[in-house]
Order: C-alpha cells, then sequence, then structure tokens
C-alpha cells in the first residue's frame, strides 16, 4: 500500500518567462486516492493554470518557475514527453468546460472515443466497441449503437457532456479534473450529469478536482476546498466548515456575492408594453418541422421584470428572439405599446426593444471600437448630430461603470465583465422600453455576477424599462425578477411571483426543476449552508 498522496504540488509558481509576473504564487496541494478536491476563486485567480500543470497543457509563454509536481509518486519534471503522453488520459482524465470544442466536430462519437482505447489499452476492435457501448449506456445515453455513427452536433449539451465523460472515464483515470463541466448546463441537466461524474469516480475510486464557481455545486460534490485569489491559495479545508465558518475576507467576499431574494415589487398591469398571443414556431419545415413553441400566451408589463426559467431545449430563448423581432413565428398575434405590429411601426418597435446577448465577446464586433459598438443604435436616430451622438456614448459608458478612457478600445482588451458591461451600454444607449437579456450573467464568476445584477437593477430602476430576463441560474432569478415564468417543451407551465414559484411550486415540472438546486442558506459567521430547495423550513430561511 502506498503512503505518499496521489497528487502532490508543492509550493507551485508559474508566470511569464520573460516578465515579473505570476498566475500561480506558491500553491502547495496534496490530493489522496479516491479525494475530491474543489477549487474555487474569480476568473484569473489561477485555478485552471494550477491544474494544466499538473497534466502539462500550459499555454504558450506560461512556464513554472518553482515549486514541484508529482503524480502517484513520480515527479512530473523527469518524464519524458512519451511518459506524459501516456499518462494523460490512461493516469489524469480532463474535461472541459465546453464538450462542443472539445470533441471533434468532424468525427463520429464512436471513432473518437475508440482513440483512446487504441492508444492506451491492449483490446481488439471488438473489445473496444462493447466498452465503449457499455459506457455509453451508463452514462444514460439512449440507444449507444447509433451515438457512435453519430457526430457531436446531433447532440444536446447535456448529452454532449455526457459523452465526453464517457470519453474520459472508459480510460479509468486515477484521477480527473474537471474544469467548470457544467457551467452552461440548466438546472435539471447540471444536476443528472454531476449525480453521474460522483457515481463513476466512486465506483472507479477515482480522485476528483472540480473546479468551479458555483458554490452550490462545489458545497454538494466535493469533501475539500481551496479559495484562490490572484494566483494564491488564501483558505483551505473541509467543504462544509469552510463554507459555513470562513475565516479569510476574501471566501467572505465570494460568498456574499451570491445571489438572495430581492423583495416583492408592486407592478401596474394595466396596458401591457409587449404581448404575444397563441404564439407558434417551428425550426424547419414539411416532414423536417420541428415544433419549437406551442400556442404561448405572455403579457410584459412596463417596468416589470419577468424570468424566463427552463430547461435546454425548452423554447425559453426562440421566444426571446420572436419577442425582439430576430425570429418570425408561424402563428400568433404580438402586440407592442398596445398595437399590432405591422410594417407601419415596425421600425419603431425594433428600436425600443433591445437585445442582451449570453456571449458578449461573440456578440460585439471585435473589429469595432467600445465608441462605435455603443454607437450603432444610435445611427438610427436621424434628428441626432455625430456631437451629439458622441456625448450620449460617453454617457452611457459611465452610466455601466466604464467611463470614456474605454471608448477607443477593441473587445479582446476588456475582462468578460466589461464585454457585458459594453452589451449592456449599448442595449440601453436608445432608452428602450424592453430589454430582452438572454443568459446575460450565465458565463461570469461570482463577484463578477454580482456587479452586473447589481448594475442591472440600477439601470432598470433609473430608466423604468421592462426586461425579459432569460435564464437556468434560478439564484439569479429568485434575486432580480418580479414574476416567473416556467417553460417546459414549448409551453408555459406556471408563472407567478417569486414567492408562488420558488415557495408554492404548483407544477411537477417546477418542483423538479427547483429539487435540482440546492439553496445555501446564510449562516452568521459570514458563510453558507447547504439546504434542499425541496425542504419547507430552507425555503423559509431563505426568504
Amino acid at each position: 500500500m502506498t503512503s505518499h498522496p496521489l497528487l502532490e504540488a508543492d509550493h507551485l509558481v508559474l508566470g511569464a518567462a520573460r516578465v515579473e509576473h505570476r498566475v500561480v504564487d506558491g500553491v502547495s496541494l496534496a490530493l489522496q486516492r479516491g479525494e475530491r478536491v474543489g477549487i474555487v476563486g474569480e476568473s484569473g485567480s489561477g485555478k485552471s493554470m494550477l491544474m494544466r500543470a499538473v497534466i502539462g497543457l500550459l499555454p504558450p509563454g506560461i512556464v513554472k518557475l518553482g515549486g514541484s509536481i508529482a503524480f502517484d509518486g513520480r515527479d512530473m519534471d523527469t518524464l519524458a514527453p512519451g511518459d506524459m503522453r501516456a499518462l494523460r488520459g490512461a493516469g489524469i482524465g480532463l474535461i472541459f468546460q465546453e464538450p462542443m470544442t472539445s470533441l471533434n466536430p468532424a468525427m463520429r462519437i464512436g471513432k473518437q472515443m475508440e482513440e483512446g482505447l487504441a492508444l492506451h489499452r491492449s483490446m481488439d476492435a471488438a473489445s473496444r466497441r462493447t466498452a465503449i457501448v457499455s459506457m455509453l449506456e451508463r452514462v444514460g445515453i439512449a440507444n449507444p449503437e447509433e451515438a457512435m455513427n453519430a457526430y457531436p452536433h446531433e447532440f444536446s449539451g447535456g448529452m454532449r457532456q455526457r459523452i465526453m465523460i464517457a470519453s474520459v472515464m472508459l480510460l479509468e483515470p486515477a484521477l480527473l479534473i474537471a474544469d467548470e463541466p457544467t457551467t452552461a448546463l440548466d438546472a435539471v441537466v447540471q444536476r443528472d450529469v454531476l449525480e453521474l461524474l460522483r457515481d463513476l469516480v466512486k465506483e472507479r475510486g477515482t480522485a476528483m478536482v472540480l473546479i468551479s464557481h458555483d458554490m452550490a455545486m462545489v458545497a454538494q460534490y466535493t469533501d475539500r476546498l481551496l479559495v484562490m485569489q490572484k494566483g494564491a491559495c488564501v483558505e483551505e479545508g473541509r467543504t462544509q466548515d469552510l463554507l459555513s465558518a470562513p475565516r479569510h475576507d476574501y471566501t467572505k467576499k465570494l460568498l456574499s456575492a451570491l445571489p438572495r431574494r430581492g423583495p416583492e415589487r408592486t407592478i401596474a398591469t394595466d396596458q401591457p408594453i409587449a404581448s404575444v398571443k397563441d404564439l407558434t414556431l417551428s425550426y424547419g419545415q414539411g416532414r423536417n418541422a420541428k415544433p419549437v413553441l406551442h400556442g404561448v400566451d405572455l403579457d410584459i408589463n412596463p417596468g416589470e421584470i419577468v424570468a424566463l426559467v427552463g430547461g435546454s431545449g425548452s423554447g425559453k430563448t426562440t421566444l426571446g428572439r420572436v419577442i425582439a423581432g430576430l425570429l418570425k413565428p408561424n402563428d400568433g398575434g404580438m402586440t407592442f405599446r398596445g398595437q399590432q405590429i405591422s410594417r407601419k411601426n415596425y421600425d419603431d418597435y425594433r428600436a425600443n426593444c433591445q437585445m442582451i446577448f449570453q456571449d458578449p465577446y461573440s456578440s460585439l464586433d471585435p473589429r469595432m471600437r467600445i465608441r462605435d459598438i455603443v454607437a450603432a443604435p444610435l445611427r438610427h436616430e436621424k434628428k441626432s448630430t455625430r456631437a451629439e451622438r458622441r456625448i450620449r456614448v460617453d454617457e452611457v459608458l459611465l452610466e455601466v461603470g466604464l467611463g470614456p478612457e474605454f471608448a477607443d478600445r477593441f473587445p479582446h482588451q476588456l475582462s468578460g465583465g466589461q464585454r457585458q458591461r459594453v452589451a449592456i451600454g449599448r442595449a440601453i444607449a436608445r432608452h428602450p422600453d424592453l430589454v430582452i437579456a438572454d443568459e446575460a450573467v450565465s458565463a461570469l464568476d461570482l463577484t463578477v455576477k454580482a456587479q452586473i445584477l447589481r448594475l442591472m437593477a440600477r439601470l432598470q430602476e433609473e430608466h423604468g424599462f421592462a426586461c425579459l430576463f432569460i435564464s437556468h441560474d434560478l439564484g439569479v432569478v429568485e434575486q432580480i425578477a418580479d414574476r416567473v415564468i416556467v417553460m417546459h417543451k414549448g409551453r408555459i407551465e406556471e408563472q407567478g411571483t417569486k414567492a408562488a414559484i420558488f415557495d408554492n411550486p404548483r407544477s411537477d415540472y417546477t418542483k423538479r426543476l427547483l429539487s435540482a438546486v440546492p439553496a445555501l442558506i446564510p449562516t452568521r459567521d459570514g458563510g453558507v449552508s447547504l439546504e434542499w430547495r425541496s425542504s419547507s423550513a430552507a425555503l423559509q430561511a431563505a426568504i
């Protein structure tokens, strides 16, 4: 029996070789066999870089400046390139954040999964196929024989992540590194994937490092927790103990940024700003048509924040795009400011209905400066001069917390949170009556998410626009929404106030959705304790 840890990093220092900049600064970590460790921290804290050093996948320009890494008693610096390649996959498995980019879009699923077995296991083709089919069944893929012949784009995000997990666990690694494995997944799929991951590592005695900014996830699925800030480990301990009574100010800051239920507001319901009636939409035509929306009715009142929640494929983003005028429905009526939308008032409707997309990096033109991006909606104001538009852009940049000094930068020169502020600024530049935010904070870490939510709440209060807030983050919805609408399979399951939906859900689907997300209840010591939303006591304590 071995006495040494499975993985041991001793005062590890990573940084740029030519400049004095450390991305990991003296971090030590000892991971035992079968142990589950979580690493949390803001973007740029060094948590992903730490694990990339373990598997030898540091980006160009970043090198190890000091310290050591040992895996199963072997110094990683002494391994030849061939030994390191043999270790990846068979000894250490890595699950990336986005399976669509880590799976080869040009290769069938079976071929991709077979590569690892052919490289690391002495098995014939028939045995490899049997093992792949068995693992695909284990991770819940229906018709695994057919799935092997399919391509990644033919699966949903949750199914692709299951396939990624199957590919990694097929080789039975001693250590699994999961880097934000469920960021883009809805609550139900997220829980299913994590339960699967937990069961697989438990069955095989695999150690796991879970990198995440989701505190509820690490609270539920890890035994020990490391908190990283600016490349250093500022606090470490048993997960439940650390979260319930944090010692370091930075840990307390992270936990204080968790969403909390906001106060109920009274919203006038005399005349909706936007309404859809019996809305239907299908993708494709004829026999290949796929119905997405089935007779949806929805009102959005002036100044109201309506949250639209539901699983992936429920139709919530499609509904948002229809309301924004980006998709044309097959049937149904839509009114804006009480008038049926027609060619006569279409320009006014589109100018006063703006959208904030999920990923600002892909929705902001990389060739345009920030000033021009924010000014884009103002170009349609025929009566405004160039000088007036320039003044308005500077005002908007100040409103979203950036300032005129950002005006001449390009999107790649900004952080993720700053880019999202630009996207918000572009949306509010013309003082619209309705803003549609599609997963506007899902890709942000805790503290940046809290900043953006405060910004949106302040702007909404100052300008009075209505907001359709599309999200799978129920904690965020509980904080920001006035009314919650639950969608499932293209239909509205139920709707009501936050108290009605979160405390007394009627629909079985809503109950399932809420049960997939634990509630993090504040403690007297500035921390949180893990409770399940299905517990009435936990729900009342969260209010």
